[in-house]
């Protein structure tokens, strides 16, 4: 249904001639697109093991079942979903002589792209809230974070997403697109096609803005706000072993925080003149591939609960129920 409304959207509003689109992300260095296959092959399956290790973990261990575990649970599917949007295409275009994508799998990419990033930001500041109410507000915290609200804020950050891409992509499909075809990136997004476009891009590019500052700006400054007072009542904590106990329960949520937010800003928010083709796409591939690879690694190292999960499915896994191991001096 989807692509049938794009492609009724092409052919009775804009006359588009471009029907696909030519990437040149890595074009600079055909004689290593083995390497770059390999690599990008390794960081995807890292990826996948590690989002899918944690949500295995939070689903088989009882202890896990909390609000906390529940948005890191979304969040790991989030990032599989996102880096699927973009590496498995990506790889495939090592091996051909013309990298291309279609113009219905281009809109269908930035659709899916904007839907999980937007939903993302949203997450991440349901995560931030969580951890306020449980440091500023413990007494009530059974309450505020009820499993309702919970679910209320995961269903919300979906919601948000949702409305965005949509907006998004149905904006991007009324452009009229006469060529040149060629995207200076691995992926479509959507200041690239705009750059392609020969028709008034500025509804779209209000669109850009106002969604940035919504989707964006506004879960990143709530996150902020909320780690201002989270620290503040970490501070007032008498004893040094209960603040580092505080601290500890919000340290990897906060450090996702820092490089999502820090790479995004780096990816999106370049100088007017642009970066070379080799450093935007490096900033890009930090941003869309590397950070989703990083999630599942920090939660795991910094967050013991975790940790401990872990050791356990990893346990389950490679010693049959109910056996054990025997040292024989």
């Amino acid at each position: 249904i989807f692509i049938a409304a794009l492609k009724d959207i092409e052919e009775k509003g804009n006359q588009t001639v471009v029907t696909e689109f030519i990437f040149l992300g890595f074009s600079n260095h055909p004689e290593l697109h083995g390497l770059f296959f390999l690599i990008f092959l390794v960081v995807y399956l890292v990826t996948l093991l590690g989002n899918l290790l944690i949500l295995a973990a939070i689903r088989i261990n009882p202890v896990l079942h909390t609000p906390m575990y529940y948005f890191l649970s979304n969040l790991s599917f989030l990032d599989i979903c996102y880096t699927s949007t973009t590496i498995p295409n990506m790889l495939v275009n090592f091996f051909r002589e013309k990298k291309t994508i279609s113009y219905e799998g281009c809109l269908a990419q930035i659709f899916f792209l904007i839907i999980f990033a937007g939903s993302e930001c949203v997450l991440l500041a349901a995560m931030a809230y969580d951890r306020f109410i449980a440091i500023c507000h413990p007494l009530r915290y059974p309450v505020l974070m009820s499993k309702r609200v919970c679910g209320y804020l995961v269903a919300g950050s979906w919601l948000c997403g949702l409305v965005d891409s949509l907006t998004h992509t149905v904006l991007t499909a009324t452009l009229t697109l006469c060529g040149p075809n060629q995207i200076n990136h691995f992926l479509c997004d959507i200041p690239l096609l705009l750059k392609l476009s020969c028709s008034d891009t500025s509804i779209n590019e209000v669109a850009v803005y106002v969604a940035s500052a919504i989707i964006g700006l506004s879960p990143c400054i709530f996150t902020a706000v909320s780690y201002i007072l989270i620290i503040s009542a970490i501070l007032k904590i008498h004893s040094a072993q209960g603040r580092q106990k505080a601290f500890s329960t919000c340290a990897s949520h906060l450090t996702v925080v820092v490089i999502y937010y820090g790479t995004a800003n780096i990816n999106y928010d370049q100088p007017s003149s642009g970066y070379s083709l080799d450093v935007d796409i490096l900033v890009s591939v930090l941003f869309c591939i590397v950070t989703p690879m990083l999630n599942p690694i920090i939660y795991s190292l910094r967050n013991k609960e975790v940790k401990v999960a872990l050791k356990k499915l990893c346990e389950g896994f490679i010693l049959p129920r109910g056996s054990s191991v025997q040292i024989i001096p």
